[in-house]
């Protein structure tokens, strides 16, 4: 086999795993938000400030973790495009 399809393989197999492992977080942080959700709203000691703000910071983890995703998603297409050319 050339170096070049070594690389491509290696490039889809960190893609997969990459994938993968990022699904999975996905799946364990909407589960975390649900039970932080719910446990907001069954508070009454806590102020409507207070829920604003946490609800504000579970949002800007969420929109962190869809933004990286993005940027990785992009750099993986670059890389494929450089291969396939």
């Amino acid at each position: 086999m050339d170096q070049k399809t070594i690389l491509k393989q290696m490039i889809d197999f960190n893609k997969t795993a990459f994938d993968n492992t990022l699904s999975a977080m996905m799946i364990v942080q909407g589960q975390t938000e649900k039970m932080f959700t719910t446990m907001i709203e069954q508070n009454p000691w806590l102020p409507e400030e207070g829920k604003k703000a946490m609800q504000d910071w579970a949002n800007n983890c969420k929109k962190g973790y869809e933004d990286f995703k993005k940027m990785v998603d992009e750099n993986f297409a670059k890389v494929e495009v450089f291969f396939n050319e």
